[in-house]
């Protein structure tokens, strides 16, 4: 009985470990003034790891000039 729910609390970690994963390189994009769903995107298609470190190379992106 006790497994089952040790089980349970590890599968309930790693899953919202992998969803901060996803939702990470969102809030670092949108700090960076870009695309929240282009990096969530490419999170999708590569890793969540590989989008957290190309924002992290390419850093902030230009400010868009307000007309």
């Amino acid at each position: 009985m006790m497994e089952d729910f040790t089980g349970l609390v590890f599968l309930l970690v790693i899953a919202i470990v992998v969803i901060w994963l996803y939702i990470l390189p969102i809030t670092m994009a949108q700090r960076r003034n870009r695309s929240g769903l282009i990096w969530f995107l490419i999170g999708i298609v590569g890793s969540p790891l590989l989008a957290i470190l190309l924002l992290l190379a390419f850093g902030d992106a230009p400010e868009q000039p307000t007309v």
